[in-house]
């Protein structure tokens, strides 16, 4: 009984992740999950109370698996500039997964404090490396320059995901060499 359990709340989390890629938070309804997974409405109840659980189940499945991709591709670098190269194109790479689009619509809704904490904890760790390379970099504002970093990133997602435009590669390239000049530009002010 307890595997049967798992294995619908794994269903209904797969159904979340397709709603919420599909067309945000407002696709995220228990109804529709209901629909998706072939369960009774009531039944979607039994798992999740609010529609705010299931993104808060969510945050705390996928965002530590989205951060350990970008974290694995920031440690294979070598120089910090490769470090936030690495940062900022493995979650530019990341768009086109299934599960970052749902993270990403999480992010961009209105969140209610649990789920807020779970993604804060899990952009935790990547801000404080990102942090790390910018003072390697010998920045004044690390903590300043990582969240504006991140602001670049953010856009940049935003501008493949609505996939009329420029090829995702040279949203990629242009952002990489926005942030990699940035970076520098700082820096040399500094010094």
């Amino acid at each position: 009984m307890a595997e049967h359990r798992t294995m619908q709340r794994g269903a209904l989390l797969d159904a979340a992740r397709s709603l919420l890629s599909e067309g945000g938070t407002e696709a995220l309804t228990f109804p529709a999950l209901a629909e998706r997974t072939g369960l009774a409405r009531s039944s979607v109840y039994e798992y999740f109370r609010s529609r705010a659980a299931v993104v808060e189940e969510l945050c705390a499945v996928d965002f530590p698996v989205w951060a350990a991709e970008v974290e694995s591709a920031m440690e294979r670098a070598g120089t910090p500039e490769e470090k936030i190269e690495a940062y900022v194109r493995r979650q530019l790479d990341l768009v086109g997964d299934r599960r970052h689009r749902a993270v990403v619509a999480i992010s961009a809704s209105e969140l209610d404090a649990g789920a807020r904490e779970k993604i804060r904890a899990a952009h935790g760790g990547l801000i404080t490396m990102i942090v790390e390379a910018l003072g390697d970099l010998g920045h004044d504002e690390p903590r300043l320059a990582a969240m504006l970093l991140q602001g670049s990133v953010d856009a940049a997602v935003r501008r493949i995901e609505l996939s009329v435009a420029e090829e995702p590669a040279v949203i990629a390239d242009t952002a990489v060499a926005m942030v990699l000049n940035g970076v520098r530009g700082i820096r040399d002010d500094q010094g």
